[in-house]
């Protein structure tokens, strides 16, 4: 019987065949992949003629195409359709995969041709994005231990290894506790809820196969009810759950994983030559280190920090005056917050909600991306891997530009949280690829499926990462799409979020789910006006995380990260009623692998960047300018790595911006 992953896949668009994949065919595809990439590379190491651009750094490029297939359907599979089968075969891909990456930059022939080719780049007639691509191998190669020898290497070696094991690890047993922990409701206990909360419960329910009604730690059903639910005890319980995510004790516990992991990853970066991991891990992005990266988040917590006192005395009032004399605690931020924009903004949840269906939402942002980029985008009917799934074609002018697939709903077989990535990357090296693209989310499923305004937001963050991908235009895969440094990355999805703020963006798609009405111009006004209410929570307790994994990597490791965490806290005067927004035992971003270890700042750095450049639309009076529109794409968005972000921003907007544009765009800038 063959192989599905071998084959050449005769399906539209050259999507996987999904319906012919069985778990069983992962190990042998795998072996199969990484058999035929160390052949590949063999041949570029041992090839008798000189080192040349095409023979060893393309050739590189195209030595990994089976494997970029067999993982890309893996893990794609693997985040938002998990199983035991995928679980263990997680585990066991980790020390594989590891060992395969050190195999290649510790082969010494290899190296010498790549170490070659850079000591000469200046001779050989390069291109701009051909002597790009040269400089990151080079730099890939050095900074994961090529240059090292003997027992260093070796070292190195079994460091990356323990850790791709434990990154692994640690998200599946963050799956596990989020998976298995929900809290029953009675009838009762649904008082006070809105009417959306509540069909969420039951939905849940059923998905968990509960009788009735249950609460869940998918943040779309969690933080509404924490919004709603007048039961004081039952939000305490609720939100305690949610906190003590990886933190329960037993095989899914994620605190001695962490203490593991940051003193592997400070040994990394010695081994190395950096005095830190978050010095090793900063020198390629656009901060560049440690210090800039703490400027720019004391110079956004202090005046969070003074917001968040101000608001929580107000909301402590509300406590009080509701005849509970205790201090106020981070169970009841959100249920009094929502409270007082009622009052002060006269916004209801439950109003709002109505209007933010998922597929008006959907549609709002295909189409933004059509009036920006001309993009067309077509339902397909395929097979894919959940029925949750769907598909559509992306065009632009008839020509065939991507696959984008739209994975929307929460369930226990998917990993929190919302993402955005890729089966098969934009290329021209070998042929024209174009991409297949994935964005995934954990919305609560309803009939209809409403959104709140946050998590409409949410879908266009991730949409905006999309459009990256799709919209790649380079020749060589290992710098298309969203391979740029992790601070330049979330400037695309950050900055898509300012047009659901449009207003004639909300006028054409936010209308009710029931009467198909337009939103009120004045509610509309209303939730625009309020878009800065509650900033000082949001970016308090986003601010506080950062800094959490900055210090968690800006010098020694810490030996008990929970008192690390404690002591970083207390010494920024953490506010007592607002939590991290993810405490290490479920700091997924920084454990589950390194992607935004000593980077989770880089939300806030992009944020710089994106309000400064949603404000060259509104400088020109048009959020659809087409000038605009187009040097967004052509110097951002079809450009990928093929430049430093630093050049790739100042082309499109003629200069780097400062923090003020952020904090006005936070509601900051007024505080005393």
């Amino acid at each position: 019987m063959t192989n599905p992953l071998l084959e050449t896949w005769d399906t539209p668009f050259g999507l996987p065949p999904f319906a012919r994949i069985a778990d069983g065919d992962f190990a042998p595809a795998m072996a199969a992949a990484l058999d035929e990439g160390r052949a590949a590379v063999a041949a570029i190491a041992e090839n008798p003629a000189p080192p040349s651009f095409a023979n060893t750094i393309a050739a590189l490029e195209l030595a990994d195409q089976l494997l970029d297939r067999v993982a890309g359907v893996f893990y794609n599979l693997s985040g938002a359709d998990a199983n035991p089968a995928r679980d263990a075969l997680q585990r066991d891909f980790a020390p594989m995969l590891s060992a395969y990456a050190s195999e290649i930059t510790n082969n010494a022939a290899l190296f010498a041709r790549v170490d070659d080719l850079w000591q000469r780049r200046d001779e050989l007639g390069l291109g701009d994005e051909e002597m790009r691509v040269l400089t990151l191998t080079h730099r890939s190669f050095v900074r994961s231990g090529a240059a090292l020898e003997g027992a260093a290497r070796d070292r190195l070696t079994a460091v990356k290894s323990r850790l791709a094991v434990l990154g692994t690890q640690f998200t599946q047993n963050l799956l596990a506790d989020e998976r298995d922990w929900f809290m029953a409701l009675s009838e009762a206990d649904l008082a006070g809820l809105p009417e959306f909360v509540v069909a969420a419960a039951r939905e849940a329910g059923r998905e968990k196969g509960q009788a009735g009604p249950v609460v869940t730690l998918s943040r779309s059903l969690i933080v509404p009810f924490l919004q709603f639910s007048p039961r004081r005890d039952l939000r305490e319980r609720a939100y305690r759950a949610w906190a003590a995510r990886g933190a329960n004790g037993g095989e899914s516990d994620n605190r001695v994983l962490s203490a593991e992991i940051l003193a592997l990853r400070a040994e990394r970066a010695a081994l190395l030559g950096y005095e830190s991991f978050a010095a090793y891990k900063l020198e390629t992005e656009m901060a560049g280190n440690p210090a800039a990266v703490r400027d720019l988040l004391m110079a956004v917590w202090a005046p969070a920090r003074a917001q968040a006192e101000v608001d929580a005395e107000r909301l402590t009032a509300m406590l009080h005056a509701d005849g509970i004399n205790d201090a106020l605690a981070p169970w009841d931020w959100r249920y009094y917050s929502e409270k007082r924009r009622l009052a002060e903004h006269d916004l209801n949840e439950a109003e709002l909600k109505p209007y933010f269906q998922l597929d008006a939402m959907i549609e709002a942002g295909f189409d933004s991306a059509t009036r920006l980029f001309g993009l067309e985008f077509r339902p397909l009917d395929v097979d894919l891997y959940h029925p949750d799934a769907r598909a559509w074609e992306v065009t632009r002018g008839g020509r065939h530009v991507a696959v984008f697939v739209g994975d929307y709903f929460a369930r226990g077989s998917k990993r929190s949280g919302a993402w955005c990535s890729a089966m098969r990357s934009q290329k021209k090296l070998g042929g024209d690829v174009r991409p297949i693209v994935v964005n995934v989310c954990n919305f609560a499923k309803g009939d209809p499926c409403l959104l709140s305004y946050d998590d409409a937001r949410t879908l266009f963050h991730e949409f905006g990462h999309a459009l990256h991908q799709m919209l790649s235009d380079v020749t060589y895969g290992s710098i298309s799409g969203t391979s740029v440094a992790r601070d330049f990355v979330e400037l695309p999805s950050q900055l898509y979020e300012h047009w659901l703020e449009v207003p004639e963006v909300l006028d054409r798609h936010a209308r009710h789910a029931v009467t198909g009405a337009p939103i009120p111009v004045a509610l509309r006004d209303r939730l625009l006006a309020a878009r800065t209410y509650d900033m000082g929570f949001q970016t308090v307790e986003y601010v506080a995380s950062a800094l959490v994994d900055l210090d968690f990597h800006d010098g020694p490791a810490p030996a008990d990260p929970m008192a690390a965490e404690a002591a970083t806290l207390a010494r920024i005067g953490m506010p007592a009623a607002i939590g991290m927004r993810h405490a290490t035992p479920h700091f997924a971003h920084v454990f589950s692998g390194d992607g935004y270890s000593a980077g989770y700042y880089s939300y806030m750095w992009s944020e710089v960047m994106d309000a400064d450049a949603f404000a060259a639309f509104e400088e020109v009076g048009d959020p659809f300018d087409p000038e605009t529109a187009a040097r967004l794409e052509r110097f951002i968005l079809s450009a990928g790595g093929s430049q430093e972000a630093d050049q790739l921003y100042t082309a499109f907007r003629g200069r780097m911006p400062g923090v003020e544009a952020l904090l006005k765009g936070r509601g900051l800038d007024r505080v005393a």
